[in-house]
């Protein structure tokens, strides 16, 4: 499962967010799927449990789905992509809509960015985190200081805002989608995604999936857009 080419539009009045995606982007029916775990359940082991990835993805991510699927049951939503569902629920204030669909989507990039991980970011995206954070290590020490100022429940965003990379700590279901910046890496910081294995352990956590986990070449081609 990985994203292939992604194009952010925010059209002027109606703001609708496009996005295609390979692998991942619901097509616009009746209901929405959760595309499969790309990997094992164990596969983020020791990192992350199998245990935290079976009741991460299998109830937590799963339960977005379902829930979305029975809010926008014969809505104008149903008809639309995920995507777009989460342009115009969040244009309108629909929070409940948004929040679903955001936490649908943002868990699809999640287990996304670690296929293949870790493996180190090509040469042009070293150029880039060296221009914006002085390297590799300060970007994933700010990140690291990020997390731990989410307050409660949140995600910690690295983004691609207008080819300058930036850091986004967002509350509960928070998303660059929603902000029109293209989503580079994503971490969630709900503990449902850590409390097992690291009990209130926050940093450790994330430093951890930084270090173990995360395919930086992945990260490299979403900058590439």
């Amino acid at each position: 499962m990985t994203f292939s080419r992604r194009h952010f539009i925010a059209a002027s009045g109606s703001a609708i967010l496009g996005t295609a995606v390979s692998g991942i982007s619901s097509s616009a029916a009746a209901a929405f799927s959760q595309p499969k775990l790309p990997y094992d359940l164990d596969a983020l082991s020791p990192t992350i449990s199998a245990r935290t990835v079976g009741l991460h993805y299998g109830k937590h991510h799963a339960g977005y789905f379902n829930k979305l699927n029975q809010l926008v049951q014969n809505t104008p939503y149903a008809d639309i992509t995920l995507e777009e569902v989460i342009s115009k629920s969040n244009l309108v204030k629909d929070q409940s809509i948004f929040n679903q669909a955001a936490q649908a989507w943002n868990h699809n990039f999640y287990w996304a960015q670690f296929k293949g991980g870790p493996q180190a970011p090509t040469d042009s995206f070293k150029v880039v985190v060296e221009r914006d954070f002085g390297g590799m290590d300060d970007l994933k020490k700010q990140m690291i200081e990020a997390s731990d100022r989410v307050f409660g429940t949140g995600w910690v965003w690295l983004v691609n805002d207008n080819n300058k990379l930036e850091i986004l700590a967002l509350q509960d279901a928070g998303t660059p989608l929603a902000l029109s910046k293209i989503p580079v890496i994503g971490i969630d910081v709900w503990e449902h995604a850590y409390y097992l294995d690291y009990e209130n352990r926050r940093t450790e956590h994330v430093r951890a999936v930084l270090d173990k986990l995360v395919n930086w070449r992945y990260a490299s081609e979403q900058f590439q857009m």
